[in-house]
């Protein structure tokens, strides 16, 4: 199975290793993502900064300015430590144990604003852009689903498919065979940050204990979390959980 999984616009600075484009996931990719790039670093040399705050999603300067760099050639490391939000945190990668590290870095695809689509193990310098925010021109998310969301349909053909991610990256792709979603619930109502949190812990647990199908998944219990409900609709299952804590 794979498990989609949202980026965040929080990232950690650093890395060890040499970033490589040509090396991420779908290499039938690299001329979209060279372009792509091209009117990033484009704008970012031109140095415009009520451009750049609106693209970075940023007000003060000092913030602008730490992002205004040649990104190709900056270090760069594991995208799934490469982001910092509620998720990432709950998930607590660096944490895990070799296994269960090794499950995330083969089950996991996350969905880039800037490089698309990408393993969890695929090597990325740190970067900024809002989610949803334009590259001059070029609306990524339209940009990425004209390009390579038939990749991705290929890519989990044979797969079943957890999507954990926010339903903006529909946008980017969305299976257009069977897939199963979460959603989480606290005295009935719908929560959003503790939703980000609860993926994190979900993707945890599923790394410690191996899971390796959707009906496994529906077997794992999770502390601090019930089904409360299980709807289908057309290729869409949604398992509702209910947050008892």
């Amino acid at each position: 199975m794979k498990i989609l999984l949202a980026p965040s616009e929080t990232k950690v600075s650093g890395g060890t290793e040499p970033f490589k484009l040509d090396k991420l996931l779908f290499k039938e990719l690299l001329p979209h993502r060279t372009q792509l790039l091209h009117h990033y670093i484009n704008i970012l040399q031109q140095g415009d900064l009520q451009k750049l705050s609106k693209m970075f999603g940023l007000k003060k300067e000092a913030d602008i300015l730490k992002h205004k760099k040649d990104i190709i050639h900056e270090p760069a490391m594991k995208t799934i430590e490469r982001y910092t939000g509620v998720a990432f945190d709950y998930l607590s990668y660096s944490e895990l144990d070799d296994h269960a590290q090794r499950y995330i870095d083969d089950h996991v695809i996350l969905c880039s604003n800037l490089f698309g689509f990408l393993r969890a193990d695929d090597l990325i310098p740190e970067y900024r852009l809002k989610q949803g925010e334009a590259v001059g021109k070029i609306k990524v998310e339209k940009f990425y689903q004209e390009h390579g969301a038939n990749l991705m349909e290929e890519y989990l053909k044979d797969e079943e498919i957890l999507d954990l991610r926010a339903g903006f990256y529909d946008k980017f792709y969305k299976p257009a065979k069977a897939y199963t979603t979460l959603k989480f619930i606290k005295e009935g109502k719908v929560v959003s940050h503790w939703a980000k949190a609860y993926r994190g812990i979900v993707l945890r647990e599923m790394a410690k204990a191996g899971i390796e199908s959707i009906d496994e998944f529906m077997k794992l219990p999770i502390e601090g979390l019930s089904i409360h409900e299980i709807q289908t609709k057309k290729n869409k299952t949604e398992i509702i959980y209910n947050i008892e804590n």
